[in-house]
């Protein structure tokens, strides 16, 4: 189950987009779905914004994409190790948690290095005398590790080489074997051999191992003390306790200093090719902090990101949030043309040529016999009142006006005189920050055969305003054409009252011979009637372009 699911409208949000994401998921809590949230991939538009502070509804959380993220695919309680932790403590971690990379931390839990359970027994297994005999570790480790009692001597915390040998035969064999060998480099492990263990204290060896808990002679403790000789009695057996030796070894002798590390808000697609490329098991991911936050492995790539889509009032991969296409997309409530990606899973998909997608969410409470409370059915009126023009608009239909009438009561609005409120308080240019902003504000792209197009809309109350900012604004779209490399910019700027829009256009000047309205002025076309980009001007394009 996906932790989370948002309900999200296209970029550059219009208030059907916003209101149908946010009435939506208010629908699915409402049956039982607590994990639905109201999502938006651009900030509102002044009309929106103004429509939300009017009903006291919080905008909804802000996506700037949904881009897969390292965050989203690992485990951010990675199993650590300290450096001083010994090797036998450390294979028990490789062997509980089933991994094969251990991040080693220091005390702000900062990597320092790796340990490779790979290259870790390549290292340990190796073949050679010195290898078998030696041991890395400190008194310390190598007491805590063989469960040691101390006769003599103190448990020092520096690192030392040792030499291993078992006392298993006879002193005079015994002291062949340890010739050559600096005795204060020597540890020695017997049992209940006196003689032996006289010998190797006698040598002034470093550390004596009394095995299978043993006593030792009161005056063989007394000479080891006096000597400077640390002594040792564990419970194990020889062959036990040589093994322990081995493994007391800290970490810090097997950290890999050189590993792949990653942050955990980089894309899990620079994740993958690292994985893919470095020769390396896994990656460390790093909080912003540099503190670890887990470890990738391949396997991390096949995890389930823990949220999904749900598209409103859009259902093409091209006007959807950045990284759509790599999220899982749960249902798509539409009321435009078809463009839908393809999905690895059936999903629900309601589409219906209405006026507004909020008309399909009100549609789904009222089936389901259930009320909006008066907020959200505000929003829903409001959305229905934005798309279809206070209902001019020639994409309205019999089923819009229906649901606008049930509405009503629910929102305790009239929709006409709110739709003008709407409208009037919002309309024109001088609502937007700028000029780019008020193009941009409901800005869609569109293809026709090699053509790629985009078209925008403002709607007014007269052109007084438009005219002032002509010039303006087609300096603007022969910017956004250039920047978003399109074939043709253009621009809908609709009065309300008089049903009338004026087209500005920028590039394919050749428009100018099909377009099939009245060229009122270079580049700037009267579209008497014509209200939708939806259904009036996008399919008009279409058709216009395709023929070029």
């Amino acid at each position: 189950m996906h932790e989370k699911i948002y309900v999200i409208g296209h970029r550059n949000p219009d208030t059907d987009s916003i209101a149908s994401a946010i009435a939506y998921a208010v629908f699915r809590r409402s049956l039982g779905h607590s994990n639905v949230c109201a999502a938006m991939a651009g900030q509102p538009n002044p009309q929106t914004s103004y429509i939300l502070k009017r009903l006291g509804i919080d905008p909804p959380t802000y996506l700037a994409d949904v881009h897969p993220k390292v965050r989203d695919v690992i485990n951010r309680s990675p199993v650590t190790a300290p450096t001083d932790l010994p090797l036998k403590d450390a294979l028990e971690l490789f062997h509980r948690h089933a991994i094969r990379v251990l991040p080693v931390v220091d005390q702000e839990c900062r990597p320092q290095g790796v340990v490779s359970l790979l290259k870790l027994s390549e290292k340990y297994l190796v073949a050679g005398t010195d290898r078998r005999r030696g041991v890395d570790s400190t008194l310390a480790a190598l007491g805590r590790c063989l469960e040691a009692t101390v006769l003599s001597g103190g448990l020092s915390e520096q690192m030392e080489h040792l030499h291993l040998f078992i006392g298993a035969m006879t002193e005079e064999s015994f002291s062949k074997r340890i010739e050559g060998y600096d005795p204060a480099s020597l540890l020695i492990m017997t049992g209940d051999r006196p003689s032996i263990q006289q010998s190797a204290i006698e040598s002034g060896v470093r550390l004596l191992v009394i095995t299978g808990g043993l006593p030792l002679r009161e005056d063989l403790i007394d000479l080891a003390q006096e000597r400077g000789v640390t002594v040792f009695s564990t419970p194990h057996d020889t062959a036990t306790a040589a093994s322990l030796a081995r493994l007391s070894t800290p970490l810090a002798c097997f950290v890999d200093q050189k590993f792949e590390r990653i942050g955990v808000m980089e894309s899990v697609e620079h994740l993958r090719l690292k994985l893919l490329h470095s020769g390396e098991p896994a990656v460390v991911a790093l909080e912003e902090d540099g503190s670890i936050a887990g470890v990738a492995t391949k396997s991390s790539l096949l995890t389930p990101l823990p949220y999904a889509l749900i598209l409103v009032d859009h259902n093409e991969l091209t006007q959807a949030v950045p990284g759509a296409e790599a999220v899982e997309i749960l249902a798509v409530i539409d009321h435009h043309k078809l463009g839908n990606p393809a999905t690895n899973q059936p999903i629900t998909f309601m589409a219906a040529p209405v006026g507004s997608t909020c008309s399909i969410v009100a549609s789904l409470y009222r089936e389901r016999g259930m009320e909006p409370e008066q907020r959200i059915a505000a929003l829903l009126l409001a959305g229905i009142m934005s798309d279809t023009v206070i209902l001019k608009s020639p994409t309205t239909t019999k089923r819009d006006r229906e649901l606008v009438a049930w509405l009503e009561p629910l929102a305790g609005l009239e929709h006409s005189s709110f739709g003008k409120d709407i409208f009037a308080s919002c309309s024109g240019f001088s609502a937007h920050a700028s000029l780019e902003k008020a193009v941009r504000a409901d800005f869609k792209e569109f293809t026709a055969g090699e053509t790629v197009f985009g078209v925008g809309q403002v709607e007014v109350v007269g052109f007084d305003e438009f005219y002032e900012l002509k010039e303006l604004l087609w300096d603007v779209l022969r910017q956004v054409k250039q920047a978003d490399k399109l074939d043709l910019a253009g621009l809908m700027v609709t009065d309300i009252y008089s049903e009338t829009t004026l087209f500005l256009a920028e590039g394919k000047n050749e428009l100018a011979h099909l377009m099939g309205y009245p060229q009122v002025e270079p580049h700037l076309y009267e579209l008497k009637g014509v209200m939708s980009r939806k259904k009036q001007m996008v399919p008009h394009l279409l058709k216009v372009l395709g023929a070029l």
